[in-house]
């Protein structure tokens, strides 16, 4: 006997985790390789606000050591710059650079053409109608970037 809450749930995973690793393999073609949704979450925070590497690893979900990890990641790769608070020279800054949205930019057009295969496989009007049903099941009409947290949360 299937269950289909959980096959449900399952579908909805492996289609993300297949769009995911479709994305990176061709985000690696086009001269990024090691992203991974983490680093994207990661960039959108920032670009929204996560102003820290605290207020980041709030935002993710995640201990200040992960969110660390994530950023010198993304500094030594050029997608995040490092400054100094004005106020409080202690306090280090972050901010996404012209590189970062460019990552940024190219995933959106990635997943777009992603989505676009999809499409031709089940046809324009299924798929559609499948994002819109999604939309109105789980939209909270808010961002999320914890998701990397709340999947290793105990």
């Amino acid at each position: 006997m299937v269950n289909e809450g959980a096959e449900l749930a399952l579908l909805l995973l492996g289609g993300f985790r297949a769009l995911v690793e479709q994305a990176q393999e061709q985000l690696e073609q086009h001269g990024h390789p090691g992203v991974r949704p983490v680093h994207e979450f990661a960039l959108r925070a920032v670009a929204e606000g996560a102003g820290t590497t605290s207020e980041l690893a709030r935002e993710l979900g995640v201990t200040k050591q992960a969110a660390a990890k994530t950023v010198a990641f993304l500094l030594e790769r050029g997608y995040l710059d490092q400054g100094h608070d004005a106020h409080d020279a202690r306090r280090k800054t972050l901010a996404v650079t012209q590189l970062g949205n460019d990552l940024l930019t190219l995933g959106q057009q990635l997943f777009d053409g992603l989505r676009e295969r999809w499409a031709a496989r089940i046809g324009d009007r299924e798929l559609d109608a499948i994002q819109s049903h999604l939309r109105d099941l789980v939209s909270t009409g808010t961002t999320r970037f914890d998701t990397a947290g709340w999947l290793s949360a105990p």
